[in-house]
């Protein structure tokens, strides 16, 4: 367990030379202080219309955190060569996939909640609520949705350079909010093989719509009920630990050849 967390350890230090949180943090104060000094399609500065958007661009800027983090650790050691010495130490493959992801997505988790803090802030700036309660419920899903986000992206990095796995980690998440979630209704119009691929698309994907409770924090529609956030929040662990799994066989038997990479 101290090599992971000596593994996740070397990832917060290298994000703390990268400047990609800061560029995110100044985009999105730079889009909420937009949103609360225009008058947009004549709404000016609703506060739920901002809690919705800064929520948003909460959601989308840690998925983008969250892919380019975990998507280039196992492409970049083996890019500098930096995986030989690592993996000649007492450091398993497993050690290796559990520590980047585990460093992905604490520093991914730790920016969502600067995102929310400033998000509600603005908030409360602008005289607006927010009932804490659904709030934290929203977070705690949201963490748990950026497992999944990071896990699948390490997954991915396996096999793949970081440009293809950062790319395909998009497609996939863009079909697991857009299309996995509409299947059902697709299906009634829809048969054969394509009925069948929708089918293979529904139960292939995570289902991430499951953990984005925006519209219950904006409209202050009221907590779920524990029982509800439990199993959605199992559910996501689930999806962790079996792309965990898929990284960790990806990642085993792979061999890396001096100078292929450089």
């Amino acid at each position: 367990m101290m090599r992971v967390l000596t593994l996740s350890r070397v990832v917060w230090l290298e994000m703390i030379r990268r400047k990609d949180l800061y560029v995110l943090l100044i985009l999105l104060v730079t889009l909420l202080f937009v949103l609360l000094s225009l008058n947009i399609f004549g709404l000016g500065g609703v506060v739920r219309y901002v809690a919705d958007v800064g929520l948003l661009f909460a959601w989308l800027f840690a998925i983008i955190l969250g892919v380019s983090t975990a998507g280039r650790q196992l492409p970049q050691e083996e890019a500098k060569r930096t995986i030989y010495p690592l993996l000649a130490k007492p450091v398993t493959r497993a050690d290796v996939v559990l520590g980047k992801w585990l460093g992905s997505w604490t520093i991914t988790v730790s920016c969502t909640a600067l995102f929310y803090l400033l998000v509600v802030g603005v908030v409360l700036l602008r005289g607006g609520g927010i009932q804490p309660v659904t709030l934290a419920q929203g977070f705690v899903l949201h963490a748990v949705a950026m497992g999944i986000v990071t896990a699948l992206t390490v997954a991915i990095s396996t096999r793949m350079t970081y440009g293809a796995a950062a790319s395909v980690a998009y497609i996939l998440i863009a079909g697991a909010f857009s299309i996995a979630s509409r299947v059902p209704e697709l299906l009634v119009h829809e048969e054969g093989f394509v009925a069948r691929g929708l089918l293979a698309l529904y139960y292939g994907l995570p289902h991430l719509e499951l953990f984005d409770l925006r519209q219950r924090i904006v409209h202050e529609w009221g907590a779920i009920p524990c029982r509800t956030l439990l199993f959605v929040a199992m559910y996501g662990v689930v999806w962790v630990l079996f792309l965990l799994l898929l990284a960790w066989m990806g990642y085993r038997r792979k061999r890396f050849k001096r100078g292929a990479l450089g």
